[in-house]
C-alpha cells in the first residue's frame, strides 16, 4: 500500500470522509459548495443507506450516502467509478426511493415533497462531446422546453465528472474548487499544501492519514484500494484494446484509398510491420 493519505475514489476512502459522524462537517461543507448557494445546510443526519421496495421480490438500491437536513430534505450522495449504459437511469431510479418514503402512512397526505438531492461523483466522463470537454459540472432539474424555466424546484441531479477537473491547487479560485483538487489528488500527496490551511482541509488531512487507521481499517483499505486497482486495470485495458481497435480499422481504409504505409505509420502510430500485415 503505498501513499501518506486514502485515495477517495475507492469505497473505503469515500464513506470515511463523507458517510462517518465525526466528519459529517466535512460532507455539509462539500455539499454547500457544490450547491453555490442554491442551499444552505446547517446539520446533516445519516439515514440507513440500503432501501427495498415495497415487497421482498422489488429490486433494492445501497447508497453510498444518503442523509437528510434540518428541514427534511434528502441527499443521495454516490460515488461511481465506471460508466455503465443506464447510468442517468440508475440515478432517477436511486432518486425514487427518497421520493417515495416521504409518503405519509396512516393518515391523510396531501403529496407534499421535500427537496431531493442526487449527487454523483464519477470517476469518469459521461459526456464526452467537444462541446462538454471542459464542462466538469452538470446541474440537472425539471425544465419548461418552450420557456426553459425550472417547472420543478424540488428535484436536483447534480455530476461531477471527476477527470475533467485538471486545476492545479494554484490555479483554484474557490473554496469549492479545492475541493474537487483534493478528491481528485488527495491519494497522490504528502503533505498539507502551504497554500491550503483551512480547518475544514486541515481536518480532511488528518482524518486521510492512513498511518493513523487500526489494524482492521488499514486491511479494509487495502482490500478496497485493490479492488478499485483491479477495477481501473481491466477499464484501462479495455480502453487500450479500444484504441488499437481504431488504429487497425483506420489503418485498413487508408490502404483502400491508396495512402502509403509510411503516411499510414504516422497517422496511426502503428508500426509498417504491423500496417503490411493488415494487407493480406
Amino acid at each position: 500500500m503505498s501513499g501518506k493519505y486514502i485515495n477517495l475514489f475507492t469505497d473505503f476512502g469515500f464513506k470515511k470522509i463523507f458517510g462517518t459522524e465525526v466528519n459529517k462537517n466535512l460532507l455539509i461543507d462539500f455539499l454547500n459548495g457544490l450547491l453555490h448557494g442554491r442551499q444552505v445546510i446547517k446539520d446533516l443526519t445519516y439515514l440507513k443507506n440500503e432501501h427495498i421496495g415495497n415487497n421482498s421480490l422489488d429490486r433494492k438500491a445501497i447508497f453510498d450516502v444518503y442523509c437528510e437536513n434540518e428541514q427534511g430534505e434528502k441527499f443521495l450522495v454516490e460515488l461511481q467509478k465506471v460508466g455503465q449504459k443506464f447510468f442517468i437511469d440508475r440515478s432517477l431510479y436511486y432518486s425514487t426511493f427518497a421520493i417515495q418514503e416521504q409518503a405519509k402512512r396512516g393518515r391523510e397526505w396531501n403529496y407534499e415533497l421535500k427537496h431531493v438531492y442526487t449527487v454523483g461523483i464519477m470517476d469518469f466522463m459521461f459526456k464526452l462531446e467537444p462541446k462538454y470537454k471542459e464542462k466538469h459540472l452538470t446541474y440537472v432539474q425539471l425544465l419548461d422546453i418552450e420557456t426553459k424555466e425550472v417547472f420543478y424546484e424540488k428535484l436536483s441531479y447534480v455530476y461531477l465528472e471527476m477527470p475533467k477537473f485538471t486545476k492545479t491547487l494554484e490555479a483554484c479560485t474557490t473554496h469549492f474548487e479545492k475541493w474537487l483538487y483534493f478528491i481528485r489528488n488527495l491519494h497522490s500527496l504528502n503533505n498539507i499544501p502551504s497554500l491550503t490551511r483551512e480547518e475544514v482541509f486541515v481536518q480532511l488531512f488528518e482524518q486521510a492519514e492512513i498511518a493513523k487507521y487500526d489494524a482492521k481499517e488499514r486491511i479494509a483499505y487495502e482490500n478496497s484500494l485493490k479492488y478499485y486497482r483491479d477495477l481501473k486495470n481491466v477499464i484501462d485495458t479495455h480502453f487500450e484494446k479500444g484504441k488499437q481497435e481504431e488504429k487497425i480499422t483506420t489503418a485498413k481504409k487508408s490502404l483502400q484509398i491508396g495512402l502509403s504505409l509510411e503516411q499510414i505509420a504516422e497517422i496511426t502510430g502503428l508500426s509498417i510491420e504491423q500496417i503490411q500485415q493488415l494487407k493480406y
